[in-house]
């Protein structure tokens, strides 16, 4: 006889996407590390909240992901440079990776300042 499914799990997957998962729990972890704290991060998340309904952005779950990645973004102790500097450095290695394979960031000066 089969057991019956757990009551307390959800019934369809949390995460539409894995980012949305990484962004959840980089803000978690840098919470429990002290870079933050819980009430600086939910005030960063609201007020990116708030810059997209009022930029118009519609209430989908896309929209909240992308607000919570700007919040962190804005709390991450880096430079905003090094941080667009490291996003380009992500978006080159990801169109130059053969599909399948990892992403691969290449070891040079911007990847040692973060």
């Amino acid at each position: 006889m089969p057991l019956p499914d757990d009551p307390l799990a959800p019934k369809e997957d949390v995460f539409s996407e894995p980012w949305h998962a990484q962004v959840l729990a980089s803000a978690h972890a840098m919470v429990r590390a002290g870079h933050m704290t819980s009430t600086e991060w939910a005030g960063a998340l609201g007020a990116a909240l708030r810059r997209a309904e009022a930029a118009g952005a519609p209430d989908t779950e896309t929209t909240y992901y992308l607000a919570a990645l700007d919040a962190l973004e804005g709390l991450v102790p880096v430079p905003a440079e090094d941080l667009e500097t490291r996003k380009a450095e992500w978006a080159q290695a990801y169109r130059e990776t053969p599909h399948g394979q990892p992403v691969v960031l290449p070891r040079g000066d911007s990847f040692a300042k973060l």
